[in-house]
């Protein structure tokens, strides 16, 4: 079994279900493999791991079910997501360079509005200020949220309109605070950011 027919139909599945439109759907090895055009064994490999990853939840015989995001695991995630860019303010107001990175993310994510691109340069930004921090332990335990906060952005995205313009707002709320170094305001906007994004979606 080539393995790079395995990655592609991984990589294929696994963005699907990020950008968020196939929460609760089943999916059938023989149809995502006629799209890709390849056999079925890739696929199952694929499937399998996106199980491991806890995306899918497999049945014999039926499909693989793409696990919708449940309300604990939203607020779950914001949680630690809370924990993490919030701790990580102080030492990224250290990086000179931070308000120009966020700038030019807030404007890739502007032009980006409507697009899975959207939802990947909102991770971008968040992940900026946790990069600006210089913290290994930490940028490596953030990473580790990346799938799961790229496919909670796409579904309060896609579940209301009005969200990509709320996102941008208060991303352009958070540049201001960083541009001035007000740690606290920093972190007051990003709390507050976090909640308002996800409402809806979280228990």
């Amino acid at each position: 079994m080539p393995t790079n027919a395995a990655e592609r139909a991984y990589t294929h599945a696994k963005a699907r279900i990020l950008s968020g439109e196939l929460d609760g759907e089943l999916l059938s090895e023989g149809i995502v493999a006629e799209e890709l055009g390849v056999s079925r064994t890739p696929v199952r490999e694929a499937f399998l791991r996106l199980q491991a990853e806890g995306l899918m939840r497999l049945y014999p015989k039926r499909g693989a079910l793409v696990v919708p995001v449940g309300p604990s695991e939203a607020r779950e995630v914001i949680e630690a997501r809370r924990v993490v860019e919030c701790g990580c303010v102080a030492a990224a107001l250290r990086d000179p360079a931070l308000p120009a990175t966020l700038n030019e993310l807030l404007e890739q994510q502007s032009q980006a509005v409507g697009t899975e691109r959207f939802t990947e340069l909102d991770a971008a930004f968040h992940t900026a200020i946790i990069e600006a921090a210089e913290n290994s332990l930490l940028s490596s335990f953030y990473s580790g949220l990346r799938d799961r906060q790229m496919r909670l952005i796409a579904t309060a995205v896609r579940t209301v309109d009005e969200k990509a313009s709320e996102i941008l707002d208060q991303h352009r709320d958070i540049v201001r605070a960083v541009e001035n170094g007000d740690a606290e305001q920093v972190r007051a906007l990003l709390s507050d950011h976090l909640r308002h994004v996800y409402e809806g979606i979280v228990e």
